[in-house]
This record gives C-alpha cells, sequence and structure tokens, in this order.
C-alpha cells in the first residue's frame, strides 16, 4: 500500500510549524515567563485552572493531569484543573444560563488571586472563553493564553500570548500540547528541585 500524502504532508506541516515556534525568540521567551508564572504560583500555595473547548477542552484536561498527577517527577500532586470535567455542572449551567458562562461560572467558584487560568482556543475568539479571562482577571488571577497565529480577541486580555504561528487547527493544538509539555517540564522541574 502506498503512503497518503496527507500523512507525509500532515508530517511536514508540524514540523514546519514546530521550526516556525522554534525560530521565533520572543515566543519561547513567552513560553519561559508563563511557565514562571505557573512555577510562582504553586510555590505560593495556588493552583492552575485550564478551560478550553472540543480539542483544547482535551487538551486542558491533559496539562492538567500532567501537573495534579506527575509529569517526569515522583512528587506530590500539584492543585490543577480542567474546568469542564464535571459534565453536571456544565450541563446544568449551559442549560439554566448560558454556555458562554459555564467557565466564568467556575473561574468565581475557585479561582483566587495568585492562581493562574490557561486559556485555550485556536481562534482566540470562543466566548465561553472570553468570559472566564474576564472573570479570572476580576479575580486577581494571571492569564495565559493559548491560540492560533493572530490571538483573536485573546491578544488584547491575557497576560501572556501563546499564538502559534497557524491558521490550521490541528497544526495549532499539536503545538499548544508541545508548549503545554515544556511548561508543565519546567515547572515541575522548579518547584521539587529541592526535593
Amino acid at each position: 500500500m502506498q503512503v497518503s500524502a496527507i500523512i507525509t504532508d500532515s508530517i511536514q506541516e508540524s514540523i514546519r510549524v514546530k521550526t516556525a515556534v522554534l525560530n521565533d525568540p520572543t515566543l519561547l521567551q513567552r513560553i519561559a515567563t508563563a511557565s514562571h508564572l505557573m512555577i510562582t504560583c504553586f510555590q505560593q500555595g495556588g493552583k492552575v485552572l485550564f478551560c478550553g473547548n472540543g480539542g483544547s477542552a482535551a487538551d486542558a484536561q491533559h496539562l492538567a493531569a500532567e501537573l495534579s498527577g506527575r509529569f517526569y517527577l515522583n512528587r506530590p500532586p500539584l492543585f490543577a484543573e480542567a474546568l469542564h470535567v464535571n459534565s453536571s455542572y456544565v450541563t446544568a449551567v449551559a442549560n439554566d444560563y448560558s454556555y458562554d458562562v459555564v467557565y466564568a461560572r467556575m473561574v468565581e467558584a475557585a479561582g483566587r488571586s495568585g492562581d493562574v487560568l490557561v486559556a485555550i482556543s485556536t481562534s482566540g475568539n470562543s466566548g465561553n472563553i472570553l468570559a472566564a479571562i474576564e472573570k479570572a482577571r476580576a479575580q486577581g488571577m494571571k492569564i495565559i493564553g493559548m491560540t492560533g497565529e493572530t490571538g483573536g480577541k485573546m491578544a488584547d486580555v491575557c497576560d501572556i500570548l501563546l499564538n502559534v504561528p497557524s491558521k490550521d487547527t490541528p497544526r495549532i493544538q499539536e503545538s499548544h500540547i508541545l508548549m503545554g509539555h515544556i511548561m508543565c517540564q519546567m515547572t515541575e522541574t522548579a518547584v521539587f528541585s529541592e526535593q
């Protein structure tokens, strides 16, 4: 069976996007700064909350698990949670209020000054993500935004914007996981370096 061009083209495009990330010193510095925000948050006894929709919700849950479970080190858990994991809560709030507030209400309940919100939207324009950012800002939280090339509306409302240089959703999400894994490794290493 011949290898499909879809396979090779997808891999080549994923490599191209990640190479663009690697060659952008400003973006690399923002990944380091985002990691430092998370490190400081955990060192001060805070928590990191994640939110996203669809594939970005899966990424939010994946990255939260790397922190609350473990990444490389056998160590105590860190308080990290994806805000969509209680399906009864999400469906009740979406039904009784609006899907646009499902994350904002949980940020209001759980977020405290000094905590971090990692808001993930490939377009940067998701209404419920923007509402969560607004609520997080009001709670005194720091906001790390993970988006695509333009950053969308999130470009103006995040403390740190990690905007992948692509407009293709799958390639953006692949780079979000790469960036997220880097932040998890840097965080875990720094927080538990003395153990």
